[in-house]
């Protein structure tokens, strides 16, 4: 669907940037990586279409790959087995970025890295650039020895491109407060949350901090989850997204922080449906993050609060 702008008249921009984003279903069996392959350009081909210049996919996206995995793999040999797969994925990726003319955040997918495995998004531009983020915390299942087993990133990618400043913040890293003080200096223009979470109370955890972060840091956050069970796994598991863009809270931008969203859906009949925003307001939002917002204190650093516990025998500060 192409969402409908709600930005009064009068906001003009410079600045032209459309994003797409598939919430896409892991339900179904696939025969190999072709027709996953397949599955990305047609989404690909669509988004460019409606007039996007970018597709975000959500995290573990590449979930779908083991529905054609050998059979009798095992839940500790998942993460291998898809990282495995990981590189002839990437580079079948990138001739659809070139063909089609726009970005692609290939959600994310496991990456053997020093002996580990890194849960990592790859930004896939036209003009053949690539970068990457790693996951910073990690839920218990990933972290557990005994089920995924996969190690924590430690550093945050700042991307230029098309006149903006982007980050990506994959699923629980949106939800930190102490992520979110470091992002507060940074002056981005649009974070992308590609997420994937099992059930609607995970959904509103990462999509309503994700609004939250729009608020605090006066930005366009987009987020984006995937839809369906995955029966074929060791440990069959459920997938609950849905997508949406959010803005701060100002009259100007339309008084209610969401600019476009699909609600959140356990399944779907088709792979998954795309929401297409057009020309997102990120000149008005600049202006807001640069004092134009009504109450916004800038990037607030708390540094002159003391801290008075009863639990503790000295104040502290």
């Amino acid at each position: 669907m192409v969402a409908p702008l709600s930005r009064p008249r009068g906001l003009m921009h410079k600045t032209q940037f459309s994003i797409a984003l598939w919430a896409a279903n892991l339900t179904p069996r696939l025969n190999g990586i072709d027709a996953w392959i397949a599955g990305v350009d047609e989404k690909m081909a669509a988004a460019k279409s409606a007039g996007a210049d970018l597709l975000v996919m959500p995290e573990y996206a590449c979930v779908q790959w083991l529905s054609f995995a050998p059979a009798g793999t095992t839940t500790q040999q998942e993460i291998p087995w898809m990282a495995a797969q990981a590189g002839d994925a990437l580079a079948r990726l990138k001739p659809l970025v070139a063909r089609h003319g726009i970005g692609l955040l290939a959600g994310t997918m496991p990456v053997k890295l020093d002996g580990t495995h890194v849960n990592r998004a790859h930004l896939l531009l036209p003009d053949g650039a690539t970068f990457v983020q790693d996951k910073l915390c990690l839920t218990p299942g990933e972290a557990d020895p005994g089920d995924w087993n996969v190690t924590p990133g430690d550093a945050l990618t700042v991307v230029e491109w098309r006149g903006l400043r982007l980050a990506v913040v994959v699923c629980l890293d949106i939800e930190l407060p102490a992520l979110s003080a470091i992002l507060s200096s940074l002056d981005l223009d649009v974070i992308l949350v590609p997420s994937n979470t099992e059930a609607r109370s995970g959904y509103h955890r990462v999509f309503d901090c994700a609004k939250a972060r729009a608020i605090e840091l006066q930005t366009v956050i987009c987020a984006v989850g995937a839809i369906g069970d995955v029966p074929y796994c060791e440990q069959p598991g459920t997938n609950v997204g849905g997508a949406a863009v959010y803005l701060p809270c100002e009259e100007a931008l339309g008084g209610t922080g969401t600019l476009a969203a699909l609600p959140p859906r356990g399944s779907t009949d088709d792979a998954g449906p795309l929401l297409v925003v057009r020309d997102l307001p990120v000149d008005a939002v600049r202006r807001m993050r640069a004092g134009e917002a009504r109450v916004w204190p800038g990037a607030w650093s708390a540094a002159h609060v003391t801290i008075e516990d009863p639990r503790t025998t000295t104040r502290r500060k």
